[in-house]
């Protein structure tokens, strides 16, 4: 027994190490002498798109969450799995032979941005031919998003490299979905080393966007057994609601914004919302039933700008999450093909 537990001891010590070799080797200012117009010309690709249209700053803040949190392999030497984030895996294209995570339902049609990319990738390809991965510009042009939006800007520490491997199937584990409560949620994030307070910080993400009527309809309609409104969302906003997704309707691009008083402006709405229960989701509304995250709540809708610095920096750890390094991986001449 004593030597299976100085075994797992070795084996956590290990992976903390590779962790903190991996985070130690990106670096803020990575393409400073190889490329220098890098992160320039991601910003004034994401510029471009805004001004045309203001809501593809949340879909590139979407895109980089759910780049971060797919892919799962297989690390044979330790036995044990790892999570290999943030390596524009959310980029690649199907194929005949595989479903890629783009495809997936949890990401189509709901994702958006992608065309941002593949001009800032074309640009980069056309002065700094092989240099700058896809997973790199993805983490710019959220940090971009966020800044344009009225958040904090922040250093994005670079050196990222980008994954061969995109499955649809991965997504249905490695997503959470609008239904979780506090706890799912809780311990979803808590798999991924984010601690409560990160998970609730990076929830606020939902003060800008839109959302499909069908990732929240069964609270105005279906909601159980007993009731067919969900009793926590406020009577006016779940009328308001209805006319905007009316029951029985079968458009599946119908959309909401996800914080009506102010969709395009990264602030603390989003949890002013949930305390007058007007959290659009189930996993929006439920951190009022817990003491801790509903005191997390409380404490940033007092304040726009503590909320902001907790969420650049919660933006900051989750885009250094077990990415591709050195030899792993490539960098891609194509964000959504992988080299031949």
């Amino acid at each position: 027994m004593r030597s299976r537990k100085l075994t797992c001891a070795s084996i956590n010590f290990i992976v903390v190490l590779l962790s903190q070799s991996v985070h130690s080797q990106l670096q803020v200012g990575f393409y400073g002498n190889s490329c220098s117009l890098a992160e320039f010309i991601v910003k004034d690709e994401v510029r471009n798109s805004f001004f045309r249209d203001q809501g593809v700053t949340a879909g590139l803040v979407r895109l980089h969450f759910h780049d971060c949190f797919v892919r799962v392999s297989k690390r044979a030497k330790l036995l044990i799995h790892v999570t290999l984030g943030c390596d524009a895996s959310v980029l690649i294209d199907s194929t005949p032979s595989n479903k890629a995570e783009k495809d997936s339902p949890a990401n189509n049609p709901s994702l958006r941005g992608f065309e941002v990319i593949d001009n800032a990738k074309a640009r980069l390809e056309a002065i700094c031919k092989g240099l700058v991965s896809c997973a790199d510009i993805v983490a710019f042009a959220a940090r971009d998003s966020v800044e344009l939006t009225g958040g904090l800007s922040y250093g994005v520490p670079a050196g990222r490299r980008d994954g061969k491997i995109s499955l649809a199937s991965e997504t249905l584990t490695d997503l959470p979905p609008p239904s979780f409560n506090v706890d799912q949620l809780t311990k979803f994030f808590s798999n991924k080393g984010f601690t409560q307070e990160e998970m609730v910080t990076l929830s606020g993400a939902h003060t800008i966007g839109r959302s499909h009527c069908t990732s929240f309809s069964n609270r105005l309609y279906n909601f159980n057994g007993t009731t067919n409104q969900d009793p926590s969302l406020d009577a006016i906003y779940a009328s308001q609601l209805k006319q905007q997704c009316p029951q029985g309707n079968t458009n599946p691009n119908l959309v909401v914004p996800m914080d009506p008083s102010s969709p395009a402006i990264t602030d603390a709405g989003y949890y002013t919302n949930i305390l007058a229960n007007r959290g659009l989701f189930t996993s929006d509304q439920t951190l009022m039933t817990n003491a801790a995250t509903a005191n997390q709540v409380s404490q940033n809708a007092r304040s726009t700008m503590l909320w902001r610095s907790k969420f650049a920096a919660a933006m900051v750890k989750m885009g250094q999450l077990d990415v591709l390094m050195g030899n792993g991986g490539e960098i891609r001449s194509n964000c959504r093909v992988i080299n031949s």
